[in-house]
């Protein structure tokens, strides 16, 4: 279940991708098998080795064309152990939710994207969110949980304030939204039949793809889509400040 589109992002062969917050790597997977030299990173030692596993399923499996690699490691997102502007593309995908120091976590982001890159960020969506915590405390308040909810206008300032030039967003997983309401309210840990059921009703749309629960997620992406995605590009090179004395006019053409 992929969240991000790896058109807007601009994925090409041979770009280094990092997938931060991989959890159990499914953007990483996609990254590999359109030729990137990923690598993803996780603090969880499950989902280190799991998505390693995974990995090297895909490359015995000969999905990934020739050229395609990739590493995975245990990282810190607000201490990346990446040089300076060393990674073309950047993914993090419904993690910046989960860390107290998101400020940092942003910075690290800049930093190691190399001039001219982009990065995918997702997060839940404000209203969806919202509701889910209203309806339970056990859906966010524990380890590892949810700590805020971003509304777009503060995600995008987050990225500004990192150096970032936010982009296209969009929303997506429309159809989860009322799966985790259902789940929020009658329990997150309860075994219930509406919410077995549901659970299918969600594989069977994974697996299968169908037209019919294809076009209502596209209908409904916009007003109840589970996820924000935003795209933002580090600028590819920084404008220089006029000099004092400069007109107004070569001021403006600096600026260009």
């Amino acid at each position: 279940m992929l969240t991000i589109d790896y058109d807007r992002l601009d994925l090409r062969p041979g770009m280094r991708v990092l997938d931060l917050g991989c959890g159990e790597g499914r953007h990483a997977f996609e990254a590999y098998r359109r030729g990137g030299d990923v690598v993803a990173v996780d603090w969880g030692r499950h989902e280190v080795e799991t998505t390693k596993h995974w990995l090297g399923a895909i490359e015995k499996a000969g999905e990934a064309p020739d050229g395609a690699r990739y590493e995975v490691v245990r990282g810190d997102l607000t201490a990346l152990p990446f040089p300076d502007a060393s990674v073309d593309r950047v993914i993090a995908s419904e993690v910046l939710e989960h860390i107290p120091d998101d400020a940092t976590a942003f910075a690290e982001i800049a930093r190691v994207l190399k001039p001219g890159g982009r990065m995918a960020v997702t997060v839940p969506r404000y209203g969806p969110e919202r509701i889910c915590w209203a309806l339970s405390d056990a859906y966010h308040a524990n380890e590892g949980g949810h700590i805020r909810i971003y509304r777009s206008d503060v995600l995008r300032t987050r990225l500004t304030a990192a150096g970032l030039t936010p982009g296209a967003s969009h929303h997506a997983h429309a159809l989860h939204a009322p799966f985790w309401w259902l789940k929020c309210a009658v329990g997150v840990d309860t075994d219930n039949a509406a919410v077995r059921a549901y659970h299918r009703l969600l594989v069977w749309d994974l697996t299968k793809r169908p037209w019919l629960t294809r076009t209502a997620e596209r209908v409904l992406d916009p007003l109840i889509g589970k996820s924000l995605v935003v795209y933002a590009d580090k600028p590819a090179r920084e404008r220089p400040l006029a000099a004092a004395g400069t007109t107004d006019a070569e001021r403006t053409a600096a600026a260009r």
